[in-house]
């Protein structure tokens, strides 16, 4: 389940960051509903959503240091 944290009131910002679907489940959803992806394709795709979990894991440890 996808959720959302309004800040100060701000609907209109929770609801903007609601549809651009930060979690990724709409891509899920939409690579579950194509089938077969060719294993080149799977591969590109394990190494962007590696990378994109070391950067943000990156950013939370740099956060936390402070």
């Amino acid at each position: 389940m996808t959720k959302v944290i309004v800040r100060n009131g701000n609907v209109e910002g929770a609801l903007r960051n609601l549809k651009v679907d930060k979690d990724g489940s709409r891509a899920k959803l939409k690579e579950r509903t194509q089938g077969y992806l060719k294993p080149g394709v799977k591969r590109r795709n394990a190494k962007k959503e590696g990378i994109k979990n070391t950067r943000r894991r990156n950013r939370r440890e740099f956060r936390d240091n402070y």
